[in-house]
Order: C-alpha cells, then structure tokens, then sequence
C-alpha cells in the first residue's frame, strides 16, 4: 500500500469540485460489488486501515489519514475506505427481460429505491429517461449498490423514443382509470412506465403505452408514491416467476 502525498490529496480535492463525472464511494460494500460487477473504472482507493478490506491491486491503494477521508467523503460516517472511480459505459441492449422505464424522475431516493426493487422483481434493465444522473451519490446509496449490478441506462427523452419505436417495445403505465393491475397478465416482455413525481408520464411516452393499470385503492387515496407504487406493478407482474419463489 502506497501513502498518499499532499499533493496527490489536493489534486483529487481540485477533482472532486471540478470533475461532476467521477464517483467518490465510500461504503465498502457498494465499492466491493461495483468492483465485482465491472460497473466502475476505479481511479485510486484511499484508506486510513493498515489493510484494505478486500483485494484491490496494490498499486492504485493509498494510506491516508481517516481526516482527509471524510472531508472527500459524501456521507457523514464514511467506513475508513474511499473508492475514486468513473462509471463504466455500457452499449444499450434491447431488454430480454421485463424492465423499468422511470420518465422524468428528480428524486435520487425514489429513483435509487426503484432500481432496488426492479432488480429484486427480476427486472434486469432500467432506463432512466430525462431523469436524475445514476452517478448521483444520494441515489447509489439509497439503491444499496443495485445501480452497479444492474443495466442502467441514462438517456434523453427524444433517443428513448426512438429506440422503443425501433425494438418495438411493449410499455405499459398506471392511471387510476386503467385495468386493475391484478387483474393484468401477459408473456411478453415489457417495460413499466413509471412518471414524474409531479406531472406523470409524458405525452410522448404515454403514446407508447399499448395498455394502462392501476393499482387498487381505499376510498380517499388517490395515489401513492412514485416509488411504492412501481414497486407494487413491477413485483405483481413478475410475482409467478421462478427466482421469486
């Protein structure tokens, strides 16, 4: 393990306000799976333990002192290990499992709870569409590391559009005048539309939607949180599959 010099500390200090696209995790179970996952390039690895808590190469890990740590990290408690680190590229693929279409979400903690629960429903791919950026430190953590073990893809409304239009995607979206989402079953592939907290799903997403559920309600609620509420289609629709059983 290397020591960290001053001036290798101010260079990623300077980073950190100038570069918005590098990670800083520092929770040593995410960095760990995001490793595993191949999901982050990492840069360098900063620890104030005398042995890091899992194999790196010894090259890119750097002993510092537990003060530096947590003026880099983005949580108040960081776990001794701080991982510097680019997010991998993916090439988008055509779904060949059901997956999670999220238009237009801000909050990083519905958005990161979604992915969660879209990989433990079975639904391997999630696009984020003119959404908040996957590179968000609040939405990695409220994911618990989903976001690096998952297909993750960040696009803008007009690409996604035109990439359902091409695969002949088969969405569907809630509304409280669709078909009871118990009630709805189907073999095919598709993708749930989840809207923004505020406005819904978009007109121009809307218009790909071959059919709209909802979920069944008390008198006197008329809608539940974005996240809860794509949690609830996503695991009714997958409830049957193998891995749930």
């Amino acid at each position: 393990m290397l020591t960290a010099s001053k001036n290798f500390i101010a260079n990623i200090k300077k980073q950190k306000h100038e570069n918005k696209s590098l990670l800083f995790l520092d929770n040593v179970k995410i960095i760990k799976d995001a490793i595993l996952n191949r999901a982050i390039e990492v840069q360098c690895i900063l620890t104030s333990l005398e042995n890091l808590p899992f194999e790196f190469e010894e090259s890119k890990v750097f002993h510092t002192d537990e003060r530096t740590i947590k003026q880099l990290a983005n949580t108040v408690t960081p776990q001794k290990v701080l991982c510097i680190a680019y997010l991998t590229q993916y090439v988008v693929e055509v779904p060949k499992t059901n997956f999670l279409v999220l238009d237009g979400l801000q909050d990083p903690g519905n958005v990161g709870t979604l992915i969660r629960t879209a990989k433990a429903c079975g639904f391997e791919y999630v696009f984020l569409v003119d959404s908040v950026r996957k590179t968000n430190e609040k939405l990695i953590r409220s994911s618990v590391g989903a976001v690096f073990d998952s297909k993750v893809y960040q696009m803008q409304k007009e690409e996604f559009v035109d990439f359902a239009k091409k695969n002949n995607l088969k969405l569907i979206m809630t509304d409280m005048e669709g078909e009871n989402i118990f009630d709805f079953q189907t073999d095919e592939t598709i993708g749930v539309v989840v809207g923004n907290e505020g406005n819904g799903v978009s007109e121009e997403i809307e218009k790909l939607c071959f059919k709209t559920v909802r979920i069944p309600m008390a008198k006197g609620i008329e809608s539940l949180n974005a996240g809860v509420s794509g949690s609830i289609v996503m695991y009714e629709i997958n409830k049957n599959k193998p891995f749930l059983k």
